[in-house]
């Protein structure tokens, strides 16, 4: 393995103005912390319910090497036409057999070998497979062909993403939580090398709760009546977590988006 690489995982894009904030910032990101590889969150991408086929392009056309998605990812229908065709478009891995599309990507970067995983956490979230187990499976099916192995961690409660750091230390490079759409001050490398923190952030309007119209999500909470979300547009901003990691596959250091 030759030096460090920079890795940016980027929080859940929520609709138009996330990925209208990702365009206009990306490459400077890219160019300022030399960037070597970008994976993204896209599963909030397109009107905050999945993505679809133009969005996963425009991603692409924009240096992203990687888009992980979680439970919104089939949302909308479109996702179908290229979930099984685009091998760097990720669903949880842990959905039941037989779910179209595959939720690892392994690809090369200055010589590296990088493997992305994407898992879903089951905490207040839908029934599916175990996520530990998941992470078991694939990382004696990949782990020894990757030098890297970055765990995108798409779930709910903080007390099972602290838990999936702890059990994969030392074997996953980096873990970062993606789902909740609210950053975390909590990054750490953990004792046995493993970048981690508890939730990368959203990147979409911040004038919003978690990428929605505020007006429609308290409405909600005083009603307790069906309401539909719509997304918002104000103070557009990126969140994320740069991890840098080394050439034994331990995280040497890692540092919070915000911007």
């Amino acid at each position: 393995m030759s030096a460090a690489l920079t890795i940016l995982a980027v929080g859940d894009i929520v609709g138009r103005p996330g990925r209208n904030v990702l365009a206009d910032n990306l490459q400077a990101l890219v160019d300022i912390h030399r960037i070597d590889a970008v994976i993204v969150n896209g599963e909030n991408a397109a009107g905050g319910r999945s993505i679809t086929p133009e969005i996963f392009k425009d991603l692409m056309q924009l240096g992203v090497d990687v888009v992980t998605t979680g439970n919104h990812v089939w949302d909308n229908n479109d996702v179908l036409e290229i979930i099984e065709s685009e091998d760097n478009l990720l669903r949880p891995d842990n959905f039941p057999p037989g779910v179209p599309g595959k939720g690892w990507h392994l690809f090369q970067v200055r010589g590296t070998s990088i493997c992305v995983m994407n898992l879903m956490g089951r905490s207040s979230m839908d029934p599916i497979d175990c996520p530990f187990r998941a992470f078991d499976r694939l990382y004696d099916e990949v782990g020894e062909k990757a030098d890297i192995v970055v765990v995108d961690f798409h779930a709910e409660t903080t007390s099972e993403k602290r838990a999936f750091g702890w059990y994969v230390d030392g074997r996953a490079s980096a873990v970062y939580g993606t789902h909740t759409h609210v950053q975390t001050a909590d990054e750490e490398i953990l004792p046995g090398g493993t970048g981690y923190i508890t939730d990368a952030g959203m990147t979409g309007p911040f004038d919003s709760v978690i990428g929605m119209r505020k007006e429609e999500s308290i409405r909600r909470f005083l009603s307790r009546t069906r309401v539909r979300f719509e997304v918002a547009s104000g103070n557009p901003r990126i969140n994320g977590i740069i991890f840098k990691i080394g050439r034994n596959g331990k995280t040497e250091s890692l540092k919070r988006i915000n911007q």
